[in-house]
């Protein structure tokens, strides 16, 4: 397959342009200039807009803000409006207070493959340290390797080896079946084509909680095979006070339903219940 497609990394944030700012800074970085970046912000305040539009000014690739108004935590519909205006045939999931390295969407694109997404990982950064890297609003990639050993040391991150030690492509990275366990929505790939087939992410799991084992799951039924991204992809990702989990047992209850019921696979497509996804928009973007 040939690797030279456009990506889009398709970031979500709300209210945090601290971390978003170190973020946006790191995917100045990247080693592959062959990609996009478009900016779900979830009702974010004015400051966010203000720092992005900044960022535009310097960045050397395509840099694009899609913003709806505040009613309530609704990544599902601002990740699909990313979507509908990404220019990209692959699409990378990335959440605003993830900073990547600098390989990152070269390891991406390694690790693409026909008829597969990729779930990553992360590396957890601990308050003390995120709020040094907040504060100081530079990211060096370099200094902060440097000083990753005694952040490890004094328990500011929580795993350092993936820094140094990248495993290539192959049949090791395979899941034989669906599993729950590692989904990160913070750090997932996939084929345009094959997100447009299963509408996106469901927009009614509203709340925090299991739109991304959704996502997964749909794809795995339509076909589509999961690989790690662990060792490759890493992100690091800036510590946060933990999230409102009201919501997530009604959307884990929502997903294992779907799960039991395994939706059928038949001639005409991946045939799935989901009443609200991306193809209730305005017609999907087909980028050929």
């Amino acid at each position: 397959m040939a690797h030279d497609f456009l990506i889009s990394v398709v970031v979500a944030t709300y209210n945090r342009p601290q971390a978003l700012n170190l973020v946006l800074q790191s995917l100045l970085l990247q080693q592959d200039k062959n990609f996009e970046v478009v900016v779900a912000d979830d009702g974010s305040r004015a400051d966010t807009q203000a720092l992005v539009q900044d960022f535009q000014k310097l960045f050397p690739v395509p840099l694009k803000h899609v913003w709806h108004e505040d009613t309530g935590f609704r990544l599902s519909l601002i990740r699909n409006k990313a979507t509908q205006k990404s220019e990209g045939r692959y699409l990378i999931y990335l959440d605003g207070d993830c900073i990547v390295q600098p390989d990152f969407v070269a390891r991406h694109r390694t690790l693409s493959q026909s008829n597969c997404m990729v779930t990553g990982s992360r590396i957890l950064l601990q308050e003390k340290w995120t709020i040094e890297l907040c504060e100081s609003g530079a990211w060096d990639a370099r200094e902060f390797l440097k000083t990753a050993w005694r952040q490890r040391i004094q328990g500011q991150i929580n795993k350092i080896a993936p820094l140094w030690i990248k495993l290539p492509d192959g049949q090791m990275r395979l899941y034989k079946r669906f599993v729950w366990r590692r989904i990160k929505g913070c750090n997932m790939a996939a084929w345009r084509d094959d997100v447009l087939r299963i509408g996106g992410f469901d927009e009614g799991l509203e709340g925090w909680g299991h739109e991304d084992a959704d996502f997964v799951f749909r794809l795995h039924q339509a076909g589509v095979k999961r690989k790690s991204g662990a060792w490759a992809t890493e992100v690091l990702h800036l510590w946060h006070p933990a999230a409102s989990k009201e919501s997530a047992a009604k959307n884990a209850e929502i997903v294992r339903a779907r799960i039991l019921k395994t939706p059928k696979i038949e001639s005409g497509g991946f045939k799935y219940e989901m009443q609200h996804g991306l193809t209730r928009h305005e017609t999907p973007r087909v980028v050929s």
